[in-house]
């Protein structure tokens, strides 16, 4: 993902042409250059918060005291030892000394990486040391986790533990508080590498050279008004759509941000209302868990300070979209895109006249769909591999694996593994991801086809649609289903749901069993591990762990 959003109204914008002098835009313009519009912003709204930390009021800061704070960290780091192109990772929840430690990398020529806080000792070091880190910034949340990635990843040689302490970590506090908090006279503008979420062997570093220019060609209008916007973050930032939307193109904008520390449903109406929000971004997981409130909380909320809600990550059923644009009105805009690169937008007006789709690429070859086995561009219509075209400066690779970034491309283009299809106007439609295809009978089965007929079903909270061996198909349908409150599973329940497909779809593509369970393997933005469900059953298939119980629909 890139982190530079493009400019809504009142903020410079930093890809036009001079014309008439404007040293107001010349100064923008010079702050992204260097790492320094958190300095921009903070030199002329200076008492106004940048960053809001509800569930902790004393952390929120101002865009004077964040600025001052990122410059005492920026020395800190140099202090160190750390030069421009070396990496900073930080392992620390939503709360503002994140942010201090991107804004400080950014302004220090560093690259930033943000570890996920639910790995584990080992998983956590692979990445501190494959990001060649010198510094590690973590959250007393988690010491366990970061004392032994400290210990796996021994080049992080500068340790600082965030909200208490660490073993072999100095305090963040004391280490920042001896600095000047004086703008750096020096800054070099750093970058954000995130890491890949691993779904298939290690993760990999998305390394480009260049995040500014390609966000300043690929990120849509936001509306942002400086001083008077307000962005709620609803996900973890040390994911890249959170990172990207929720904070870096707020901040860059001069708008400040709500972090929640943990989503909920009711606690994102309360915040939006209490705080006037006016931005946010979502996941389609969170619009379905709002929707299933209870109609009289969702009638009392207040959200008439809704400009825009951005929501991506995952593919959003269609009938929970038009349920919440028939709710907050037509403020979503939708996205495909990932780490490694921007797809397309689409408005909700755009989407109500195609829905399901995810947007029109910006030219007619940034997008191609490809047969899966040849290669060869399929026409409209016709379901295969989607690829996207890498821009001319500032294309990903995959940091030191010179041979998964040769295994994304064709020529210039490069898939993320996302199956769809081109309408006959060039909109784009996704029909899965390539790993979650089912091969029942030689028959190909997308689940997120079925997934969008049982999202909708009033007994359904959460579902995953997932192939299982079948010795007779070798392959055959299976649905997890998390159940709402006041829904017990039964068999009945499991042929209702089975019946509510077959009513919908071709039989062939419906469950032939579905499982309770208590809930689905989820990342905190949304994401579903289907790799983890399919290993399950398949070892359950094999008598490597117990056979889950479920409900034949054959």
């Amino acid at each position: 993902m890139s982190h530079v959003p493009a400019a809504g109204p009142g903020t410079p914008t930093p890809g036009s042409a001079a014309r008439d002098p404007d040293p107001e835009r010349d100064a923008y313009r010079s702050a992204l250059r260097s790492g320094m519009t958190l300095a921009h912003w903070a030199s002329r709204q200076p008492d106004l918060p940048a960053v809001v930390t509800p569930g902790d009021p004393a952390g929120g800061r101002t865009w004077a005291r964040l600025n001052a704070e990122a410059n005492r960290l920026a020395r800190v780091l140099r202090r160190d030892g750390l030069r421009p192109g070396d990496g900073v990772a930080a392992m620390v929840a939503n709360r503002a000394e994140y942010v201090a430690t991107y804004a400080a990398a950014l302004r220090a020529g560093l690259r930033f990486t943000p570890i996920n806080w639910h790995l584990t000792a080992d998983e956590a070091a692979y990445i501190v040391d494959d990001c060649e880190a010198g510094a590690l910034v973590a959250d007393a949340r988690f010491a366990e986790v970061a004392a032994g990635a400290a210990r796996g990843a021994p080049a992080a040689t500068l340790r600082l533990a965030v909200g208490g302490a660490i073993d072999g970590f100095e305090p963040y506090d004391e280490a920042v508080g001896a600095e000047d908090g004086a703008d750096l006279p020096d800054p070099v503008l750093g970058r954000v590498m995130m890491y890949t979420s691993g779904t298939t062997g290690r993760p990999k570093g998305v390394h480009r050279t260049d995040n500014q220019r390609i966000a300043r060609r690929t990120m849509p209008p936001t509306g942002y008004v400086p001083g008077e916007s307000l962005h709620l973050c609803t996900g973890p930032l040390y994911h890249s759509a959170p990172l990207s939307f929720s904070l870096a193109g707020p901040l860059v904008a001069g708008v400040g941000v709500v972090l929640m520390d943990g989503w909920s449903a009711p606690a994102t109406l309360r915040l939006i209302a209490e705080h006037r929000v006016t931005h946010s971004h979502m996941v389609p997981t969170m619009f379905h868990r709002l929707l299933a409130l209870p109609e009289e909380e969702k009638a009392a909320a207040d959200l008439s300070s809704l400009r825009m809600v951005i929501h991506g990550a995952a593919p959003c059923p269609v009938a929970v979209k038009r349920a919440i644009i028939d709710w907050w009105g037509p403020v979503l805009l939708e996205y495909y895109a990932a780490t490694e690169g921007v797809g397309t937008f689409v408005t909700s007006e755009q989407w109500l006249d195609r829905p399901g789709t995810v947007g029109r690429p910006h030219d007619p070859d940034h997008i191609r769909i490809l047969d899966p086995v040849t290669g060869e561009s399929l026409p409209p219509g016709e379901v295969g591999t989607i690829y996207l075209r890498a821009p001319d400066v500032g294309r990903f690779s995959y940091f030191k694996d010179a041979g998964k970034t040769a295994e994304s491309y064709r020529g210039d283009h490069f898939t993320m593994g996302d199956v769809g299809y081109l309408d006959e106007d060039g909109w784009l439609f996704l029909t899965d991801r390539s790993a979650n295809l089912i091969i029942s009978g030689g028959v190909n089965i997308y689940p997120a086809e079925v997934e969008e007929v049982l999202w909708p079903h009033e007994a359904v909270a959460d579902v995953a649609v997932i192939g299982v061996p079948d010795d007779e198909w070798g392959e055959s349908v299976l649905a997890a289903v998390q159940l709402r409150p006041g829904y017990a599973p039964s068999d009945e329940l499991a042929a209702a749901l089975i019946g509510h497909c077959r009513d919908r779809l071709a039989h062939y593509k419906c469950p032939r069993r579905v499982d309770f369970v208590e809930s689905l393997p989820r990342t905190d933005a949304g994401k579903l591990y289907k790799r983890r469900l399919r290993d399950r059953y398949r070892a359950a298939a094999t008598g490597g762990a117990a056979a889950a119980s479920g409900k034949d629909g054959a």
